[in-house]
């Protein structure tokens, strides 16, 4: 009898506690997700980029499922599920940063033809927010995107420094800090902002072409990360056209299956370590 009630009373705690933490947690979960699909919501906007938040929700629900579910397949292992939900948590965040990487690149590969556009509406007598406007009709996007909307907040009271400072924490580029700060600079101390923009420009495409030539002589060791990366495929696809049950005891062992997922997280440490070493700033 008196087991009986202690098996009652440990049922009824662990059910109220369940009932009570259960929801309690979910509550949390769901308040992390609203808060991430907003936080990603006003990036994908800063970009011009529209989703529906059902879209966004789905995303970031499919993503850790679908990345826990790959190693819980292959291994049966707890850690690699966690490990696999946590890459998938993390993806989306890298979705965004590449997308505002490759945003800024052609931003970046415009504002030369969009700085001479800008001079010759100078040149030709009209004001320097004609001439945005101008650079906005003749320019594709992101560029027009970008001072088109410098232009709708000048329109509404907003004022044009203050409109370039916005531009310029939104795209945070070296080439956009320099237009900025020579145009606030030209404005208040009344320089000709024409030869400004003529000598900006000139600057920008000289930078240009040094980073070109960087990139050429840091070409050898990308390409030596590439390879490397490359290299063990192309071994394992080798070996299996001779023997096709030579790496049998590697999935049949626990030690094996922990070394190949080493092995993996390795070499993207590996390829990662090499492309940071190949960059150099100026």
């Amino acid at each position: 009898m008196l087991k009986f009630t202690i098996f009652i009373l440990v049922f009824s705690s662990v059910d109220l506690l369940s009932s009570q933490c259960i929801p309690l947690v979910l509550d949390v979960l769901h308040r992390l997700e609203d808060k991430r699909v907003g936080k990603t919501e006003k990036q994908l906007d800063r970009m011009f980029i529209r989703v529906n938040k059902e879209r966004l929700y789905l995303f970031y629900t499919v993503a850790p499922l679908v990345l826990g579910l790959i190693p819980f397949l292959l291994f049966h292992n707890f850690i690699y599920t966690l490990i696999g939900i946590g890459l998938g948590l993390y993806l989306p965040t890298v979705v965004i940063k590449n997308l505002q990487v490759m945003r800024k690149a052609r931003f970046q590969a415009q504002l030369v033809d969009g700085l001479m556009i800008l001079s010759s509406s100078l040149k030709g007598g009209l004001s320097l927010l004609q001439g945005i406007e101008v650079l906005v009709d003749e320019m594709p996007p992101p560029l027009s995107q970008e001072l088109g909307l410098v232009l709708r907040e000048n329109k509404m009271g907003v004022t044009l420094e203050e409109s370039l400072k916005r531009l310029n924490e939104r795209m945070d580029l070296e080439e956009v800090k320099l237009l900025t700060n020579s145009i606030l600079v030209a404005r208040e101390t009344g320089g000709d902002l024409t030869k400004v923009l003529s000598r900006l420009s000139t600057t920008i495409r000289d930078n240009r072409k040094l980073k070109e030539t960087i990139r050429t002589l840091t070409l050898q060791g990308r390409l030596q990360g590439v390879i490397m990366s490359v290299l063990p495929f192309i071994f394992i696809l080798t070996v299996l056209s001779f023997n096709r049950e030579h790496f049998e005891v590697m999935f049949q062992s626990e030690t094996g299956r922990m070394l190949l997922f080493a092995a993996v997280i390795l070499q993207a440490i590996g390829l990662m370590l090499i492309q940071k070493f190949s960059k150099i700033r100026i």
